[in-house]
This record gives structure tokens, sequence and C-alpha cells, in this order.
């Protein structure tokens, strides 16, 4: 009877770790994927207002050119 119970001791601590290594990989995936998205935020953004700026210029210099 003690053997019995050890054992379903020993699944319990064995579901408890389980349980706290899932939380763990699930937490390190949403920090990868904050990582990433911030990263292609900044980069695009980068390159966003590049783009932005050059359309401004050429239509200001359009205009100007225009007139």
């Amino acid at each position: 009877m003690k053997d019995i119970k050890q054992v379903e001791g020993a699944e319990i601590v064995q579901a408890e770790e389980e349980k706290g290594a899932s939380m763990l990989e699930y937490a390190l995936l949403a920090a990868l994927i904050a990582v990433v998205a911030i990263a292609a935020v900044t980069f695009l953004g980068q390159q966003a207002s590049t783009t932005f700026s050059l359309v401004g210029a050429s239509m200001a210099g359009g205009n100007a050119a225009g007139s």
C-alpha cells in the first residue's frame, strides 16, 4: 500500500514539474515573438519613413517644377 502512495506522489510531482516547464516554454515563446515583432517594426518603420520622405520630396519638387 505504501508503494502505491509513493508512486501516486511521484506522478503528482512529475505533473507539477511538467506544468512548470510548459509555462516556461510559453513564456520563452512569447518573449521570442515580442523580440521579433519589435525588430520587424523598427526595421520596417525606418524603411517606411524613408519611402514617405522620398515620395514627399518628389511631390514637392514636381509641384515646384510644374508651376
